[in-house]
């Protein structure tokens, strides 16, 4: 994997793969450059697409947390895919690559998938309670605690929590554990945040799967409404686990016919 500099110089690595308009992907809670793979291949006959570890992921370094130093990583990682380089946010990553549209990143199309937002009043009690939860886990060093929250509020039943316990991944989770402090962080206190992403200038598609829970097609369709130049779309039979041969051709769909009109106007 190559390697850039963040703002406050930790090291950011990304890999390069395919031809043509460049298109960075944002991972979301407990995923890496890895992760990502199989969507970018199948990206890749038509972009050249940029996947990166987040920090404290992977190969990428820690350095000091905060939403303002993952944006500041984003910023690095797409200056260093070229000009023009659109971007693709996955779950919390979709929030992050939001955050740093409305703070100036200079991005023209932008998609994300199911931004775990949970708008409404049950949902941001859910949220804080979700959150104040995980970071007593994190103080105390229960990473494995960590983790089950994580997955149980993402509807992982615990049966397949259990099982996923006892599989060669585990490990690989439980280092991650820390980073869920940071995807806590990018969505705040869980609430569409309108009036910040009334910024946000970039021609954007919003999409949620059609199996999804209700709260998670409901906060996709708050935040379209919310953002100046957005359009939302459902995927029959997806749910937040979303198949990358299913999101793949409406990815390519969308940046591949916006940027020809942006190239054409």
């Amino acid at each position: 994997m190559d390697r850039i500099l963040s703002a406050d110089s930790t090291p950011i690595a990304y890999r390069r793969r395919g031809e043509g308009p460049p298109l960075v992907l944002v991972g979301g809670a407990l995923g890496t450059a890895a992760a990502d793979a199989p969507l970018a291949a199948l990206l890749a006959p038509r972009f050249t697409v940029v996947t990166y570890d987040r920090r404290g992921r992977g190969a990428s370094g820690s350095g000091g947390a905060g939403v303002r130093r993952e944006i500041e990583d984003l910023a690095a990682v797409v200056t260093a895919a070229g000009p023009g380089a659109s971007v693709f946010g996955m779950s919390s990553g979709g929030a992050l690559a939001l955050e740093a549209a409305a703070a100036g990143l200079p991005v023209e199309l932008l998609a994300v998938y199911e931004p775990p937002y949970t708008p409404g009043a049950s949902g941001l009690l859910l949220k804080a309670r979700a959150s104040e939860r995980l970071h007593r886990l994190l103080a105390a060093g229960d990473r494995a605690g960590a983790v089950e929250l994580f997955l149980a509020t993402t509807g992982v039943d615990p049966a397949t929590v259990d099982r996923m316990r006892r599989a060669p991944l585990w490990p690989g989770l439980e280092a991650l554990a820390p980073t869920l402090a940071y995807d806590d962080a990018v969505l705040g206190d869980g609430a569409v945040p309108a009036e910040r992403f009334a910024a946000v200038t970039a021609r954007t598609l919003v999409v949620c799967g059609g199996f999804s829970s209700a709260r998670s097609r409901a906060a996709t369709r708050t935040l379209a409404e919310a953002l100046p130049r957005a359009r939302h779309r459902t995927l029959t039979g997806q749910t937040h686990e979303v198949a990358p041969q299913v999101l793949a051709p409406v990815l390519a769909d969308f940046f591949a016919r916006d940027v020809y009109v942006r190239q054409a106007s």
